[in-house]
């Protein structure tokens, strides 16, 4: 069963939302927040798989809420705007999941399974253009991390899948090894270079593999793709 707490200002969005997620026989919805502060604080309460975090919310925003956090919850951010700004602070903030709210239901909870899973998620609106000007005004890192040097081969064989925009599954399927293996190996390559997601690793990777920012990682469509 996945536990998902939702984090919305709006009683009517928060009422829909839970609705949609528990028709699926699934998920649970573990509990309900109106503002940033009460997700963090209920977060770290419940402990659930994933947070469906809108952007704009009185006394801490949903960006600040995801820095938070880190370490505690995959946050799968739902907001009205595709603005570059919530884009690019989601991403470095480390949600593993955008999209908006236009979703219709059965993407959404494909979604939340898809990042309950370990996986990354974007929009299809988050087009190739914003994820390149993500990688290219707010690199990483100017240059590669020390903990690249950490990585072993089988690790740089998964960080460089992680750029090709591959899933768990695919990476398993393209390194011929179990998916749970593939799992360990991305939570290692997230800890050694310090980094809070996948999308995260991806852009990084893309960034190595060109010599620098401003690569483009590949759209990754709809959860329906996966």
């Amino acid at each position: 069963m996945i536990t998902v707490l939702v984090a919305d200002d709006q009683a009517a969005v928060r009422a829909g939302l839970v609705l949609i997620l528990g028709a699926s026989p699934d998920i649970t919805v573990a509990g309900e927040a109106a503002d940033g502060e009460e997700a963090v604080a209920l977060a770290k309460q419940l402990r659930p798989d994933v947070v469906l975090m809108d952007i704009r919310m009185p006394r801490l925003d949903g960006i600040s809420a995801t820095r938070e956090l880190a370490g505690i919850a995959d946050v799968l951010v739902l907001t009205t705007f595709d603005v570059d700004e919530y884009v690019f602070g989601a991403l470095r903030a480390g949600a593993a999941g955008f999209l908006l709210k236009d979703v219709d239901a059965d993407h959404l909870v494909e979604a939340v399974r898809t990042v309950a899973a370990g996986e990354g998620i974007l929009a299809p609106q988050v087009t190739r253009r914003l994820i390149s000007a993500f990688a290219g005004r707010s690199s990483l890192a100017a240059t590669a991390p020390p903990g690249l040097n950490e990585l072993t081969p089988r690790e740089r064989e998964v960080f460089a899948a992680l750029g090709d925009g591959l899933s768990n599954a695919q990476i398993a399927e393209r390194l011929d090894m179990a998916e749970t293996t593939t799992k360990t190996h991305v939570s290692r390559i997230l800890a050694k270079l310090g980094l809070r997601s996948r999308v995260q690793a991806a852009i990084l990777a893309q960034e190595t593999a060109a010599g620098g920012p401003g690569a483009m990682i590949a759209d990754t469509g709809s959860p329906g793709d996966r």
